[in-house]
C-alpha cells in the first residue's frame, strides 16, 4: 500500500478518534469546534495587518534595483570564495519572505537548470533556511512581544550558517569545489 492510501484513511481514522475521544470525556464537540473556529479568525484577523506590512516591504525590495546593485559589489569576494552571486538575491530574501524566495529560486532552476550548481545551491538554501524575519514580525508582533533582538540574531545567525552550510554541502556532494 502507497503512501497516498495510508494518508487518504489515517485522516478519518484520527479525526474519528477525537470524535469518540471527546465523547467518551463528554465534551460538546459542535460548541468546541465553533468556538476554536472564532478563535482562529481572530487570530487571522489580528495577524492581518503584520502580513500586510511584511508584504509590502518584500515587493519593494524586489521591484527595486537596489539588491542588484549591492551584490555587484561582493562579487569578487564571492568568487574566490566560489559562491555564485546569483543565489544572493535569495539568500537575503529567505528570511523576509517564503513566497518571494521561492520565486527567485524558480527563477534560478529556470535560467540554470534543476541539476546545474545554482539550482542545487538554491534548493538547499530553499528547504534549509527560515523566513526569520517574517515569522518573528508576524507572530511576535501579534501577540505583542516588543523585545525580538536576541531572537533576531539568533534566527538570521542560524539563516547564515544554513546558507553557508548549503553552499559546501552541495560543493561537497556535486563535487563543484
Amino acid at each position: 500500500m502507497n503512501l497516498i492510501k495510508i494518508g487518504n484513511y489515517l485522516i478519518p481514522i484520527v479525526v474519528l478518534f477525537i470524535i469518540v475521544y471527546a465523547l467518551k470525556k463528554k465534551v460538546k464537540i459542535y460548541d468546541s469546534f465553533v468556538a476554536g473556529a472564532k478563535e482562529g479568525l481572530e487570530i487571522a484577523m489580528s495577524i492581518l495587518p503584520f502580513l500586510v506590512a511584511m508584504l509590502f516591504a518584500t515587493d519593494i525590495l524586489l521591484k527595486s534595483d537596489i539588491l542588484n546593485r549591492a551584490f555587484d559589489l561582493f562579487t569578487p569576494i564571492l568568487n574566490i570564495i566560489k559562491i555564485p552571486k546569483q543565489i544572493l538575491p535569495m539568500s537575503l530574501i529567505r528570511p523576509i519572505s517564503g513566497n518571494a524566495s521561492f520565486a527567485v529560486m524558480i527563477d534560478l532552476i529556470k535560467s540554470y537548470g534543476p541539476d546545474s550548481y545554482i539550482g542545487r545551491i538554491a534548493s538547499a538554501i530553499q528547504g534549509s533556511t527560515d523566513t526569520t524575519i517574517y515569522v518573528i514580525s508576524l507572530y511576535f508582533g501579534s501577540i505583542g512581544i516588543k523585545k525580538i533582538k536576541y531572537s533576531l540574531w539568533v534566527g538570521l545567525l542560524t539563516d547564515l550558517v544554513c546558507v553557508i552550510t548549503s553552499v559546501i554541502l552541495v560543493s561537497i556532494v556535486f563535487g563543484c569545489f
